[in-house]
């Protein structure tokens, strides 16, 4: 049996729609306290809280969504892929987490029946000039311990994607595609079955100490920690853990925290390959990376549900859950606009984001680059697809903020609060590292 209780006076509900379970439970909201409170319901939030529970199963835990379901955003709607930790630098928390998370999130989905495929990935040089840097990613690769990786020729590539053109690639064919919003809800329900309460519909507003104990109770100030929502429900507990994504800034401030890094929002739009021209493609085909350029660039992905995505390209969104392009919200829109770092960054890039405007608008020109790779691909073989926003953390200066983040406080509050200020991608991917890691944070700040 699953307790979902919450200070207030009207009813909570809980919605989770999966092949893995769905559940509708409706309970009469109790004044109650909690251990931890975790906000934020995607999948770093709900592997966190996962992995919390199991360590500490005499301890009492919550997590907060503001949607009516469970990994809505960054976590369902993403690329699908199993990263295996080549590009990032060697040494760098980046890399061990994915290295680490992706061995974990292979035999976690064995463990669950979760379906996967194992397709692999080539990183494709398309002449002599990025064949330097397909070995610096390849040598990257080895030092990070990524497993199975090899520089291959332009006939072994044939033989691995017979429709793609390039003179040599690096072969990785431990890269695999999985559902992440299924993983996420996996987490999710095994948060549930260890005694973790959950709350959706619920958008934290406001953090800070209680002034008082709630009404009818006898313990005190047991649980110190009021976080309240938009519509006025309320829950205490004794320490709290932001993982708000798209959000995470904006829940560091109401809890007295700096303002940055900011987090500002940048739309990736898919095409999608026509079902008949599925055959032209069978793992993930991605480009050398550009070191002048912010973002991977545009690739080849399959999906689990057997379509093929190309791209995506990467804009500022006018809403930091826009993904639409006529999607527009003015505080989003202001608040980027008005960022210095932002500034630098669109000035140092330029031209990149022109072109990366430009690609969104015409299809054509997004094909014109896939036919680098696949030369047989035509105009009429692609269809717009969906879009996917990614919470890329600036600093001051406009740079891109490549680790992971994490910050507290000073006073009485932020000595019991842990907001997760950045968890780039691979994210998905890293998930149950990223968990093991900040349970470990929790433990060595909070003494739990």
């Amino acid at each position: 049996m699953i307790r979902i209780l919450v200070s207030g006076q009207v009813c909570a509900s809980l919605f989770v729609k999966s092949p893995i379970f769905l559940r509708c439970i409706t309970v009469r909201q109790q004044h109650v306290g909690y251990d931890i409170a975790v906000v934020g319901g995607g999948i770093v939030g709900l592997a966190t809280a996962r992995e919390l529970v199991l360590r500490h199963p005499n301890l009492t835990f919550i997590v907060l969504e503001k949607e009516k379901e469970l990994a809505l955003h960054q976590s369902g709607h993403n690329s699908g892929v199993i990263h295996s930790g080549i590009y990032y630098t060697p040494g760098s928390l980046k890399a061990r987490l994915c290295v680490r998370g992706a061995s974990l999130a292979y035999a976690y989905c064995d463990s669950r029946a979760i379906p996967y495929r194992r397709c692999g990935k080539l990183i494709v040089a398309l002449d002599r000039e990025e064949v330097p840097r397909l070995k610096a990613l390849y040598e990257r690769g080895q030092k990070n311990n990524v497993k199975q990786i090899s520089l291959i020729d332009a006939r072994s590539i044939r033989e691995r994607e017979p429709y793609c053109r390039g003179i040599m690639a690096l072969d990785s064919p431990y890269t695999g595609i999985v559902d992440w919003r299924l993983v996420a809800l996996s987490y999710g329900k095994d948060f549930q079955q260890a005694g973790g309460a959950i709350i959706t519909g619920f958008e934290a507003t406001h953090i800070a100490m209680a002034a008082e104990s709630p009404a009818g109770s006898s313990e005190g100030l047991k649980y110190p920690v009021a976080v309240r929502s938009s519509t006025g429900e309320e829950v205490r507990c004794r320490f709290v853990l932001t993982c708000g994504g798209l959000y995470s800034d904006r829940l560091a401030e109401i809890s007295g925290c700096r303002a940055e890094p900011r987090i500002i929002p940048f739309r990736g739009d898919y095409l999608v390959l026509k079902p008949e021209k599925s055959y032209l493609i069978r793992g993930n085909i991605y480009p050398v990376p550009d070191p002048r350029f912010p973002f991977l660039g545009v690739h080849f992905t399959p999906r689990m549900d057997g379509s093929v995505w190309l791209g995506p390209n990467a804009v500022l969104a006018f809403k930091r859950e826009g993904y639409r392009i006529c999607d527009f919200n003015s505080n989003d829109f202001v608040d980027a606009l008005s960022f210095r770092g932002l500034h630098r960054l669109v000035m140092k890039n330029v031209t990149y984001g022109l072109g990366e405007m430009y690609r969104g608008m015409f299809i054509s020109a997004q094909v014109k680059i896939l036919q680098k790779y696949i030369p047989e691909l035509g105009h009429n073989d692609v269809v717009r697809g969906p879009s996917g926003v990614r919470a890329q953390a600036l600093d001051a200066d406009g740079n891109l903020v490549d680790d992971f983040a994490f910050d507290g406080g000073v006073d009485e509050l932020g000595r019991r609060v842990l907001h997760v200020r950045n968890a780039p991608s691979p994210a998905a991917t890293s998930s149950l590292a990223i968990a093991e890691m900040i349970a470990d944070e929790l433990e060595a700040r909070f003494t739990l």
